[in-house]
């Protein structure tokens, strides 16, 4: 027998000011089961108290107070969690928590990820590489035959020049880099086959699915995420960052694809805009 569950995901940039700004109306509304959320900025009892009894919440949080954050709240029970990744000496606090479940007898396991923004020449740079390094080494082991597992969360890439407005005037830049784009070419290239990167480099698809690309088509955006600054939300100059990356088996059952933008600049609560798909399981 089958079961259709509501995940979403969204960077929220700061849970407690996301609040104030009006989260909380969006979510209850939303008939969400499982909540993805990146930038939290808070602790776990901050989470609790703010998203309510009915929710269950496993959080990790950065080194440094006030900043990263990633956490998944869910209305189904965690049968466990994790967010071990990486080198011993990588950081990655605050930026990847996995939490597995049990859907009437089929596993699920859902990834809450924020990778690092990156800045071009700059130790910021090679952190992110590292975490897309790590990534690569961690993607294999969650998809196994068969396996149920979404990756879901801000990448701060964007994949093809389709998934940004002004591509041009990025390809220099975080974000856009061809080598950050190859290591996605990667992760959505078909399973086993060679890949050439968007930095023509050669290297071994994944086989994971990009939900968002598959449901919009080719098509420019729909972006998920628009600078705070100018007219950039007005004038939809956004990126498509947020990423809901799934295995074949739990891909086949999505549908619904939906990005949650905001009537107008001063109705939103993030500069992100919530991604949710329905995935039946």
């Amino acid at each position: 027998m089958s079961r259709t569950l509501r995940i979403a995901s969204v960077n929220v940039n700061g849970i407690r000011a996301a609040y104030r700004k009006g989260m909380g109306e969006w979510l209850e509304g939303r008939g969400v089961d499982i909540l993805a959320i990146q930038e939290v900025r808070a602790s776990r009892d901050d989470l609790v108290k703010l998203l309510g009894d009915e929710w269950t919440v496993v959080n990790h949080e950065a080194l440094a107070k006030g900043r990263a954050g990633v956490a998944i709240a869910s209305k189904l029970p965690i049968v466990e969690h994790r967010h071990e990744f990486g080198p011993d000496d990588f950081d990655s606090s605050g930026r990847w928590i996995e939490a597995d479940f049990d859907i009437d007898g089929t596993p699920l396991t859902v990834v809450s990820v924020y990778v690092n923004s990156g800045e071009v020449d700059t130790p910021r740079q090679e952190e992110k590489w590292r975490f897309l390094e790590a990534m690569t080494e961690r993607l294999p082991q969650l998809a196994g035959d068969d396996a149920r597992v979404l990756v879901t969360g801000d990448f701060n890439v964007g994949h093809t020049k389709l998934d940004i407005k002004n591509w041009k005037g990025n390809v220099k830049r975080a974000g856009f880099l061809p080598r950050e784009r190859a290591y996605l070419d990667r992760f959505f290239g078909a399973l086993g086959e060679e890949i050439t990167g968007a930095d023509e480099t050669i290297g071994t698809g994944h086989g994971w699915i990009d939900v968002g690309r598959v449901a919009a088509g080719e098509v420019d955006g729909p972006y998920t995420w628009w600078s705070q600054r100018g007219k950039a939300f007005d004038n939809d100059t956004g990126w498509r960052i947020d990423y809901h990356m799934a295995t074949p088996a739990l891909a086949a059952g999505a549908s619904g694809y939906t990005i949650d933008r905001a009537a107008s600049y001063d109705t939103r609560w993030s500069d992100h805009a919530p991604v949710i798909v329905d995935y039946t399981i």
